[in-house]
């Protein structure tokens, strides 16, 4: 990498920005006395830790979309595949937590359970329209008035 104006310039063959942003946390004289090999070895070694380690892994569920609100943006990501983690969690989970968790989750099943049958509702009502197929004919009030 090259150093102009005390700022890490990127070249071609870099591994990632990602990488390029954390050496440039480094103190420039330190930066400066690694050799060549040492810088690309450091670099390799930070795109394969913050890339290689989370984005190749396979997910069950990988859903990501952006919400445009008129004020702002969201990005909404679902991941859903094998937990890999081997470090404990930094803050133990208390009683609370595994309760908001369940309701958090069981909320999340029941949301897509309506949105999926929402759309298999809409579907088989579209397709028995387009096939001109009349489950009730007439209208809706005279079932009303024989009941």
């Amino acid at each position: 990498m090259d150093r102009v104006n005390g700022r890490m310039q990127s070249r071609t063959n870099d591994q990632g920005p990602i990488a390029e942003k954390m050496l440039q946390r480094l103190d420039p004289q330190i930066l400066d006395s690694f050799s060549a090999e040492q810088r690309e070895a450091i670099t390799t070694l930070l795109a394969h830790i913050t890339l290689g380690s989370s984005s190749q892994r396979p997910k069950v569920i990988d859903i990501r979309f952006v919400v445009d609100l008129i004020v702002t943006r969201f990005y909404l990501v679902l991941l859903v595949g094998k937990d890999r983690r081997h470090r404990q969690r930094a803050r133990p989970l208390t009683a609370i937590t595994k309760i908001g968790n369940a309701i958090a989750a069981t909320l999340l099943l029941l949301s897509a359970n309506l949105v999926i049958s929402a759309f298999v509702l809409l579907s088989l009502y579209l397709t028995k329209s387009a096939l001109g197929i009349d489950i009730l004919p007439g209208h809706f009030d005279q079932y009303i008035k024989q009941l």
